[in-house]
Protein backbone atom coordinates (compact mmCIF):
# COMPACT_ATOMS: atom_id res chain seq x y z
CA UNK A 1 0.00 0.00 0.00
CA UNK A 2 1.44 3.27 -1.10
CA UNK A 3 2.09 5.76 1.70
CA UNK A 4 3.24 9.31 1.40
CA UNK A 5 5.47 10.78 4.09
CA UNK A 6 3.74 13.89 5.33
CA UNK A 7 4.78 16.46 7.93
CA UNK A 8 3.54 15.64 11.40
CA UNK A 9 3.12 19.21 12.57
CA UNK A 10 -0.56 20.21 12.70
CA UNK A 11 -0.69 24.01 12.71
CA UNK A 12 -3.59 26.20 13.76
CA UNK A 13 -6.06 26.67 10.91
CA UNK A 14 -5.95 30.45 10.87
CA UNK A 15 -2.17 30.80 10.99
CA UNK A 16 -0.33 31.03 7.64
CA UNK A 17 2.43 28.50 6.98
CA UNK A 18 5.61 30.41 6.20
CA UNK A 19 7.21 28.81 3.19
CA UNK A 20 9.39 30.53 0.65
CA UNK A 21 8.17 30.41 -2.93
CA UNK A 22 7.15 32.44 -5.94
CA UNK A 23 3.46 31.55 -5.58
CA UNK A 24 1.06 31.92 -2.68
CA UNK A 25 -1.82 29.47 -2.31
CA UNK A 26 -4.63 29.27 0.24
CA UNK A 27 -6.72 26.25 1.13
CA UNK A 28 -10.30 26.76 2.34
CA UNK A 29 -11.74 23.40 3.45
CA UNK A 30 -15.26 22.75 4.70
CA UNK A 31 -14.59 23.19 8.42
CA UNK A 32 -12.09 22.79 11.23
CA UNK A 33 -11.79 19.08 11.98
CA UNK A 34 -9.14 16.39 12.43
CA UNK A 35 -9.78 15.34 8.85
CA UNK A 36 -8.69 18.76 7.62
CA UNK A 37 -5.74 18.84 10.01
CA UNK A 38 -4.47 15.98 7.89
CA UNK A 39 -5.36 17.93 4.75
CA UNK A 40 -3.22 20.78 6.07
CA UNK A 41 -0.29 18.43 6.61
CA UNK A 42 -0.47 17.55 2.92
CA UNK A 43 -0.50 21.22 2.01
CA UNK A 44 2.62 21.82 4.07
CA UNK A 45 4.38 18.86 2.49
CA UNK A 46 3.37 19.97 -1.00
CA UNK A 47 4.49 23.53 -0.32
CA UNK A 48 7.91 22.36 0.78
CA UNK A 49 8.25 19.87 -2.06
CA UNK A 50 7.17 22.22 -4.84
CA UNK A 51 8.47 25.54 -3.51
CA UNK A 52 5.26 27.48 -2.89
CA UNK A 53 3.87 29.41 0.06
CA UNK A 54 0.68 27.75 1.23
CA UNK A 55 -1.63 28.21 4.19
CA UNK A 56 -5.06 27.05 5.30
CA UNK A 57 -8.07 28.97 6.62
CA UNK A 58 -11.28 27.18 7.55
CA UNK A 59 -14.73 28.12 8.85
CA UNK A 60 -15.42 27.02 12.41
CA UNK A 61 -18.31 24.86 11.18
CA UNK A 62 -19.49 23.50 7.84
CA UNK A 63 -21.13 26.79 6.89
CA UNK A 64 -21.23 27.78 3.23
CA UNK A 65 -21.53 31.52 3.93
CA UNK A 66 -18.48 31.51 6.21
CA UNK A 67 -16.54 29.57 3.63
CA UNK A 68 -17.39 32.02 0.85
CA UNK A 69 -16.33 34.98 3.02
CA UNK A 70 -12.94 33.39 3.62
CA UNK A 71 -12.49 32.74 -0.10
CA UNK A 72 -13.45 36.34 -0.91
CA UNK A 73 -11.01 37.70 1.68
CA UNK A 74 -8.17 35.77 0.10
CA UNK A 75 -9.12 36.90 -3.40
CA UNK A 76 -8.86 40.47 -2.11
CA UNK A 77 -5.40 39.70 -0.74
CA UNK A 78 -4.26 38.59 -4.18
CA UNK A 79 -3.20 34.98 -3.72
CA UNK A 80 -2.14 33.05 -6.82
CA UNK A 81 -4.24 29.95 -6.26
CA UNK A 82 -7.20 28.85 -4.17
CA UNK A 83 -7.74 25.24 -3.11
CA UNK A 84 -11.30 24.64 -1.89
CA UNK A 85 -13.32 21.72 -0.50
CA UNK A 86 -16.79 23.22 -1.02
CA UNK A 87 -19.65 22.97 1.44
CA UNK A 88 -21.97 23.97 -1.39
CA UNK A 89 -20.93 23.60 -5.02
CA UNK A 90 -23.17 26.44 -6.15
CA UNK A 91 -22.44 29.04 -3.48
CA UNK A 92 -18.72 29.17 -4.33
CA UNK A 93 -19.23 29.80 -8.06
CA UNK A 94 -19.45 33.63 -7.95
CA UNK A 95 -16.28 33.79 -5.86
CA UNK A 96 -14.52 31.43 -8.26
CA UNK A 97 -15.51 33.66 -11.18
CA UNK A 98 -13.97 36.67 -9.43
CA UNK A 99 -10.82 34.67 -8.74
CA UNK A 100 -10.54 33.70 -12.41
CA UNK A 101 -11.08 37.32 -13.50
CA UNK A 102 -8.03 38.22 -11.42
CA UNK A 103 -5.92 35.48 -12.97
CA UNK A 104 -6.02 33.11 -10.01
CA UNK A 105 -6.01 29.32 -10.31
CA UNK A 106 -8.88 27.44 -8.65
CA UNK A 107 -8.54 23.78 -7.67
CA UNK A 108 -11.22 21.88 -5.76
CA UNK A 109 -11.52 18.55 -3.98
CA UNK A 110 -14.67 16.50 -3.20
CA UNK A 111 -16.59 18.45 -5.85
CA UNK A 112 -16.61 16.54 -9.12
CA UNK A 113 -17.59 18.72 -12.07
CA UNK A 114 -17.22 21.90 -10.04
CA UNK A 115 -18.21 24.97 -12.05
CA UNK A 116 -15.53 27.66 -12.06
CA UNK A 117 -12.65 25.36 -11.10
CA UNK A 118 -9.65 24.75 -13.32
CA UNK A 119 -9.43 21.23 -11.94
CA UNK A 120 -11.12 19.06 -9.33
CA UNK A 121 -8.88 16.43 -7.73
CA UNK A 122 -10.14 13.10 -6.34
CA UNK A 123 -8.15 10.15 -5.06
CA UNK A 124 -10.55 7.66 -6.67
CA UNK A 125 -13.58 7.38 -8.92
CA UNK A 126 -16.54 8.66 -6.89
CA UNK A 127 -18.95 6.08 -8.30
CA UNK A 128 -16.61 3.23 -7.40
CA UNK A 129 -16.23 4.67 -3.91
CA UNK A 130 -20.00 4.62 -3.29
CA UNK A 131 -20.27 1.10 -4.68
CA UNK A 132 -17.42 -0.06 -2.45
CA UNK A 133 -19.16 1.33 0.63
CA UNK A 134 -22.32 -0.62 -0.18
CA UNK A 135 -20.41 -3.82 -0.94
CA UNK A 136 -18.68 -3.62 2.44
CA UNK A 137 -21.97 -2.89 4.21
CA UNK A 138 -23.82 -5.68 2.40
CA UNK A 139 -21.14 -8.16 3.38
CA UNK A 140 -21.71 -7.34 7.04
CA UNK A 141 -25.52 -7.15 6.84
CA UNK A 142 -25.81 -10.54 5.17
CA UNK A 143 -27.09 -8.73 2.05
CA UNK A 144 -30.51 -8.03 3.57
CA UNK A 145 -32.31 -5.59 5.83
CA UNK A 146 -32.94 -1.88 6.31
CA UNK A 147 -30.22 0.74 6.36
CA UNK A 148 -29.94 4.54 6.51
CA UNK A 149 -27.57 6.97 4.79
CA UNK A 150 -25.78 10.00 6.26
CA UNK A 151 -24.15 12.79 4.22
CA UNK A 152 -22.42 15.99 5.30
CA UNK A 153 -25.08 18.06 3.58
CA UNK A 154 -27.38 17.85 0.59
CA UNK A 155 -25.16 20.31 -1.29
CA UNK A 156 -21.77 18.54 -1.08
CA UNK A 157 -21.43 16.98 -4.57
CA UNK A 158 -19.10 14.13 -3.64
CA UNK A 159 -21.11 12.99 -0.61
CA UNK A 160 -24.33 12.81 -2.59
CA UNK A 161 -22.65 11.11 -5.54
CA UNK A 162 -21.24 8.45 -3.20
CA UNK A 163 -24.59 7.71 -1.61
CA UNK A 164 -26.55 7.85 -4.87
CA UNK A 165 -24.15 5.49 -6.64
CA UNK A 166 -24.05 3.18 -3.63
CA UNK A 167 -27.83 2.99 -3.34
CA UNK A 168 -28.16 2.37 -7.09
CA UNK A 169 -25.65 -0.48 -6.80
CA UNK A 170 -27.53 -1.91 -3.82
CA UNK A 171 -30.85 -1.93 -5.68
CA UNK A 172 -29.28 -3.81 -8.57
CA UNK A 173 -27.14 -6.31 -6.67
CA UNK A 174 -28.62 -6.62 -3.16
CA UNK A 175 -32.41 -6.45 -3.62
CA UNK A 176 -33.12 -7.72 -0.11
CA UNK A 177 -31.54 -4.59 1.32
CA UNK A 178 -33.53 -1.36 1.52
CA UNK A 179 -32.63 2.23 2.29
CA UNK A 180 -35.14 3.79 4.70
CA UNK A 181 -35.77 7.50 5.17
CA UNK A 182 -34.08 10.24 3.19
CA UNK A 183 -30.38 11.13 3.23
CA UNK A 184 -29.65 12.58 6.67
CA UNK A 185 -27.40 15.71 6.33
CA UNK A 186 -25.65 15.37 9.70
CA UNK A 187 -22.25 13.82 9.21
CA UNK A 188 -20.07 16.92 9.43
CA UNK A 189 -21.15 17.37 13.05
CA UNK A 190 -20.60 14.62 15.61
CA UNK A 191 -23.38 15.81 17.93
CA UNK A 192 -25.92 16.05 15.12
CA UNK A 193 -24.97 12.56 13.92
CA UNK A 194 -25.37 11.18 17.44
CA UNK A 195 -28.79 12.75 17.90
CA UNK A 196 -29.96 11.68 14.45
CA UNK A 197 -28.93 8.12 15.24
CA UNK A 198 -30.82 8.13 18.54
CA UNK A 199 -33.93 9.32 16.69
CA UNK A 200 -33.46 6.78 13.89
CA UNK A 201 -33.21 3.91 16.35
CA UNK A 202 -36.70 4.79 17.60
CA UNK A 203 -38.18 5.42 14.16
CA UNK A 204 -36.74 2.30 12.50
CA UNK A 205 -36.65 -0.53 15.08
CA UNK A 206 -35.68 -3.08 12.39
CA UNK A 207 -32.61 -1.14 11.27
CA UNK A 208 -29.63 -3.34 10.42
CA UNK A 209 -27.11 -0.99 8.79
CA UNK A 210 -25.72 2.52 8.42
CA UNK A 211 -24.02 3.87 5.26
CA UNK A 212 -22.25 7.05 6.33
CA UNK A 213 -20.08 9.54 4.45
CA UNK A 214 -18.50 12.56 6.15
CA UNK A 215 -15.80 12.34 8.79
CA UNK A 216 -17.91 13.09 11.87
CA UNK A 217 -20.89 10.88 11.09
CA UNK A 218 -19.28 7.59 12.07
CA UNK A 219 -18.03 8.71 15.50
CA UNK A 220 -21.35 10.42 16.26
CA UNK A 221 -23.42 7.41 15.24
CA UNK A 222 -21.00 5.08 17.00
CA UNK A 223 -21.41 6.99 20.25
CA UNK A 224 -25.20 6.64 19.99
CA UNK A 225 -24.91 2.89 19.39
CA UNK A 226 -22.72 2.59 22.48
CA UNK A 227 -25.22 4.51 24.59
CA UNK A 228 -28.09 2.28 23.48
CA UNK A 229 -26.23 -1.01 23.80
CA UNK A 230 -26.48 -1.58 20.04
CA UNK A 231 -22.81 -2.13 19.27
CA UNK A 232 -22.51 -5.06 16.89
CA UNK A 233 -26.26 -5.25 16.37
CA UNK A 234 -26.26 -2.55 13.70
CA UNK A 235 -23.54 -2.68 11.07
CA UNK A 236 -21.84 0.53 10.03
CA UNK A 237 -19.56 1.47 7.17
CA UNK A 238 -18.43 5.08 7.41
CA UNK A 239 -15.46 7.38 6.86
CA UNK A 240 -13.00 9.12 9.14
CA UNK A 241 -9.31 9.05 9.88
CA UNK A 242 -7.98 5.83 11.44
CA UNK A 243 -6.93 7.63 14.60
CA UNK A 244 -10.31 9.27 15.01
CA UNK A 245 -12.40 6.13 14.40
CA UNK A 246 -9.97 3.54 15.76
CA UNK A 247 -11.77 3.02 19.08
CA UNK A 248 -15.09 2.55 17.25
CA UNK A 249 -13.54 -0.06 14.99
CA UNK A 250 -11.93 -1.72 17.99
CA UNK A 251 -15.20 -2.28 19.89
CA UNK A 252 -17.37 -2.94 16.83
CA UNK A 253 -19.42 0.26 16.89
CA UNK A 254 -18.07 0.78 13.36
CA UNK A 255 -17.21 -2.08 11.01
CA UNK A 256 -15.10 -0.31 8.39
CA UNK A 257 -13.93 3.13 7.37
CA UNK A 258 -13.76 3.60 3.61
CA UNK A 259 -11.60 6.61 2.96
CA UNK A 260 -8.56 8.18 1.40
CA UNK A 261 -5.65 10.06 2.86
CA UNK A 262 -6.72 13.71 2.84
CA UNK A 263 -3.07 14.67 3.09
CA UNK A 264 -2.43 13.01 -0.25
CA UNK A 265 -5.37 14.87 -1.76
CA UNK A 266 -4.07 18.24 -0.55
CA UNK A 267 -0.55 17.43 -1.77
CA UNK A 268 -1.94 16.60 -5.23
CA UNK A 269 -3.97 19.83 -5.28
CA UNK A 270 -0.84 21.90 -4.61
CA UNK A 271 1.01 20.12 -7.43
CA UNK A 272 -1.83 20.58 -9.92
CA UNK A 273 -2.25 24.27 -9.02
CA UNK A 274 1.46 24.87 -9.54
CA UNK A 275 1.41 23.12 -12.92
CA UNK A 276 -1.33 25.49 -14.07
CA UNK A 277 0.47 28.55 -12.67
CA UNK A 278 3.64 27.46 -14.48
CA UNK A 279 1.73 27.31 -17.77
CA UNK A 280 2.04 23.53 -17.91
CA UNK A 281 -1.63 22.55 -18.02
CA UNK A 282 -0.90 20.55 -21.15
CA UNK A 283 1.15 18.13 -19.06
CA UNK A 284 -1.88 17.22 -16.97
CA UNK A 285 -3.03 13.99 -18.58
CA UNK A 286 -3.64 10.34 -17.79
CA UNK A 287 -0.40 8.74 -16.66
CA UNK A 288 1.22 11.94 -15.42
CA UNK A 289 3.07 11.18 -12.20
CA UNK A 290 2.58 13.32 -9.15
CA UNK A 291 5.91 12.96 -7.33
CA UNK A 292 5.50 10.72 -4.30
CA UNK A 293 1.86 9.93 -5.03
CA UNK A 294 1.58 8.10 -8.32
CA UNK A 295 -0.01 8.50 -11.75
CA UNK A 296 -3.30 10.06 -12.75
CA UNK A 297 -5.64 7.17 -13.63
CA UNK A 298 -8.57 8.99 -15.24
CA UNK A 299 -9.35 12.49 -16.47
CA UNK A 300 -13.06 13.16 -16.96
CA UNK A 301 -13.88 16.72 -18.00
CA UNK A 302 -12.10 18.87 -15.37
CA UNK A 303 -11.79 16.00 -12.89
CA UNK A 304 -8.49 14.31 -12.09
CA UNK A 305 -8.86 10.84 -10.57
CA UNK A 306 -6.24 8.72 -8.85
CA UNK A 307 -6.68 5.19 -7.44
CA UNK A 308 -5.82 5.54 -3.76
CA UNK A 309 -8.91 4.35 -1.87
CA UNK A 310 -8.38 2.77 1.57
CA UNK A 311 -10.49 0.20 3.42
CA UNK A 312 -9.65 0.48 7.12
CA UNK A 313 -10.84 -2.09 9.66
CA UNK A 314 -10.15 -3.25 13.19
CA UNK A 315 -7.35 -5.40 11.81
CA UNK A 316 -5.35 -2.65 10.06
CA UNK A 317 -6.27 0.79 11.47
CA UNK A 318 -3.10 0.90 13.58
CA UNK A 319 -1.03 0.74 10.39
CA UNK A 320 -1.90 4.36 9.59
CA UNK A 321 -0.32 7.49 11.01
CA UNK A 322 -3.30 9.79 10.68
Amino acid sequence: MRKMLLGLLALAFLAPVALAGEYTMVSVPKLRALWFNRFEEGLIEGGKKFGVEVYQQAPAAADEAQQVRIIEDNIAQGVNAIIVVPNDANSVVPAFRRAKERGMVVVTHESEGQEGADWNVELFDNVVYGETQVKELAKRMGEEGEYVCFVGSLTVPAHNMWVDSGVAYQKKHFPKMRMVGEKFPVSEDRNLARQATLDILQTYPNLKGMFIVGSQGGPGAGQALREKGMVGKIKMVAGGTPKEVGSFLEDGAMDASILWDPGQAAYACVYIAKKVLDGESGDIKVGMEVPGLGPIKVIRDNNILFDNMLVVTKENYKDYEF
